[in-house]
C-alpha cells in the first residue's frame, strides 16, 4: 500500500470501511445475529469491535498528540463489556456507528501535529507504536473482521496491497517476540517472503489470501503447504 504508515493510509482506510459498511447495510436484522468465522461472537459483535476499535486508536493518538497517557482500552472487561452492549442493535445502528467512528478516526489523524508523528504510545498488546505504525492498524480491523462476517466477502477479496501490509504487520509482531518458532513465509502469487525466529523451520507457502487466512487463526492451512513439514503447523499467536 502506497504511503501505508501515515496519513497517505487515510485513502485505502476509507474504501476499507466504505466496504465493510456496504456489507452491513446489505444485512437483515436477522442476519446481523448469525455466526461468523469467530465464534461466538454473532455479527453484531464483531460490527460494534470494529467501530469501538477505531475509537480506541483515538484514544492512542489522543495520547501522541496531547503527550497525556491514555490507555487504548480502560480494561479488557470494559472492552468485552462494550462489545457486548452493542451487539444486538439493528443493522442501521451499527452502520451509523461504524461510520461515526471512521469520521472520529479520520479527525484525530488529521488533527495529529507534526511532534506527534514522532511520539510512541503502548497498544493494548503493549507494544509502542508511533502514528505512522498505528494508523494503518484499523485497515487491519476492517479487512480481517469483514471477512470474519462470514456474508460474502472473503480473504480472496482484500485488496492486495492491503494484505500484504496485514501480513506484514502481523509478522512484525510475531518476530518481536523472543520465543518465536523458525518459519519461513513465501506468497506464490507476490513477491511477499518473511523469515521469522531463528533456525530451520518450514515454509508455509500459498496464495497471499491464504496466508493471511492461516496467519490471522481464521484457517488451519488450506491451500497451503509447508515444506520440512508433514503438514501445515499451527499459525504463531500474534494477539
Amino acid at each position: 500500500m502506497q504511503n501505508s504508515k501515515g496519513p497517505g493510509a487515510l485513502a485505502p482506510i476509507a474504501a476499507s470501511k466504505d466496504r465493510f459498511v456496504a456489507t452491513v447495510a446489505a444485512l437483515s436484522n436477522a442476519q446481523v445475529a448469525g455466526g461468523t468465522l469467530v465464534p461466538p461472537w454473532t455479527r453484531g459483535h464483531v460490527i460494534t469491535h470494529v467501530a469501538r476499535a477505531a475509537d480506541s486508536l483515538c484514544r492512542l493518538l489522543d495520547w501522541a498528540r496531547t503527550g497525556v497517557e491514555t490507555p487504548q482500552y480502560a480494561s479488557m472487561d470494559a472492552r468485552a463489556a462494550e462489545i457486548e452492549a452493542g451487539a444486538g442493535r439493528p443493522a442501521a445502528d451499527l452502520v451509523a456507528d461504524v461510520e461515526d467512528s471512521a469520521a472520529r478516526f479520520g479527525a484525530a489523524v488529521r488533527s495529529l501535529p507534526p511532534a506527534a508523528w514522532h511520539a510512541e504510545v503502548r497498544m493494548r498488546t503493549g507494544e509502542l507504536r508511533t502514528p505512522a505504525t498505528l494508523i494503518p492498524t484499523w485497515l487491519r480491523e476492517l479487512e480481517i473482521h469483514h471477512a470474519d462476517l462470514d456474508a460474502g466477502y472473503g480473504f480472496s477479496d482484500i485488496p492486495a496491497r492491503a494484505a500484504r501490509w496485514i501480513i506484514e504487520d502481523i509478522a512484525d509482531a510475531i518476530a518481536r517476540r523472543q520465543d518465536t518458532p523458525a518459519l519461513r513465509l513465501q506468497a506464490t502469487d507476490s513477491g511477499l517472503a518473511r523469515t521469522l525466529g531463528s533456525g530451520d523451520g518450514p515454509t508455509v507457502s500459498g496464495r497471499q489470501a491464504d496466508l493471511l487466512a492461516w496467519l490471522s487463526g481464521r484457517s488451519r492451512g488450506t491451500g497451503l503447504t509447508a515444506s520440512g513439514a508433514g503438514e501445515v503447523p499451527s499459525a504463531p499467536f500474534w494477539i
